[in-house]
């Protein structure tokens, strides 16, 4: 196949890239340019698409012996990513913009152009497995690496986009890659891995949104006031500082009565209020969503055993439920989570096996619902 093989400038992507190309498929690499401020740099191993990693991912083209280019999607990535982020923090969400990248950008803009130039895939570092289902269709499934595994974070492609996708790496651990990549004589092979948001430079995702956010009503202040009485305990510069669950940097100014900390309930950016209580009362058991993305034909009830749901990118599985009518999603949690916010994704597995996503857009907290459990 001729193959399209996105390039971050890490060792993943690179070995990624080795293997197709080892594969027999004719491929071609390219880096992704998405910042609008192409002078910047990395800090340690925060954030990613620098100069440093285009010079890095340049650098493995080479040594694997394959054509390299540069493909500036920054405008795209701003609208689609940066100012997405934003607004689901402006209007009091917990977005997960490394989700949305691979929606709008690595699975959609890219493929898209990719697709248009006569590739038959794009290939990339991600760790997930793909195969072939007994209905013809490609599944997508977790990867070898529990503790690597991407498949939540690519829970929003649909069927036609696996199809046209590679994940060299699904199958290998990642001390393993990093060795191959030390034999191939890929200088990445000890880079450290890319862990923040990668438009936010210094990792500050507070500050990063003061600055961004801070002006713009009414995410400029507003009270903290406990959730059982209403009383006010303190006072804050913008809701978008804030997420629920979050227990550090609410400066309430004086202990609660039972002396156990306070965690973050709820957000009303209208009003911008934060409601903050205890740690028992951030279990919900039930999810709605809205904005489904399947990988393969729409479920309309999802049950049994292996019926689970992943709500953060590194976190646990939670049994459950899933009902689907139309484009909502309603899932019943058999085990309550705890912290869990509109706007950030429920990705749905059979098995290993990765169902679908929705955008969570609303929750029930367990303790309203036949107490605490």
């Amino acid at each position: 196949m001729r193959v399209l093989a996105a390039m971050s400038g890490g060792v993943d992507s690179a070995v990624a890239a080795a293997r197709a190309a080892e594969a027999g498929h004719d491929v071609t690499g390219i880096h992704l340019a998405l910042s609008r401020n192409p002078a910047s740099y990395r800090s340690g191993a925060r954030g990613c698409c620098t100069i440093e990693d285009s010079n890095d991912a340049r650098r493995a083209a080479d040594v694997i012996g394959i054509p390299f280019y540069v493909w500036d999607l920054s405008e795209r990535f701003h609208a689609d990513v940066v100012e997405d982020f934003m607004d689901e923090y402006a209007a009091g969400r917990t977005p997960n913009p490394c989700l949305r990248c691979n929606e709008k950008i690595k699975f959609a803009a890219v493929l898209d152009r990719a697709l248009a130039l006569g590739f038959d895939a794009v290939a990339t570092g991600h760790y997930a497995q793909l195969r072939t289902g007994a209905d013809g269709l490609v599944e997508m499934h977790r990867a070898t690496d529990a503790g690597k595994d991407q498949s939540y974070v690519l829970g929003v492609l649909d069927q036609d986009q696996l199809r046209h996708s590679l994940f060299p790496l699904g199958d290998t651990p990642k001390s393993e890659v990093r060795a191959e990549a030390a034999r191939r004589g890929l200088l990445v092979a000890d880079k450290p891995d890319s862990h923040d948001i990668c438009f936010v430079a210094d990792g500050d995702n507070a500050g990063w949104l003061r600055e961004k956010l801070g002006e713009r009503a009414p995410n400029h202040g507003g009270p903290i006031v406990d959730d059982a009485t209403g009383a006010e305990l303190g006072r804050h510069e913008g809701t978008y500082g804030f997420t629920i669950g979050q227990r550090k940097g609410l400066r309430i100014g004086r202990p609660a009565p039972d002396g156990k900390p306070r965690f973050v309930l709820d957000i009303e950016p209208v009003t911008g209020t934060v409601r903050v209580g205890p740690h028992e009362r951030l279990a919900v058991d039930h999810l709605a969503g809205i904005r489904p993305r399947w990988c393969g034909t729409v479920p309309t009830r999802l049950a049994g055993p292996e019926v689970t749901v992943q709500l953060r990118a590194h976190g646990r599985e939670h049994r459950a439920e899933v009902t689907v009518t139309g484009d909502e999603v309603a899932i019943d949690l058999l085990d309550s989570a705890h912290g869990i916010a509109p706007g950030q994704a429920a990705v749905i597995y059979d098995g290993t096996r990765v169902v679908g996503s929705a955008t969570i857009s609303a929750t029930r907290r367990a303790a309203d619902h036949e107490g605490v459990r």
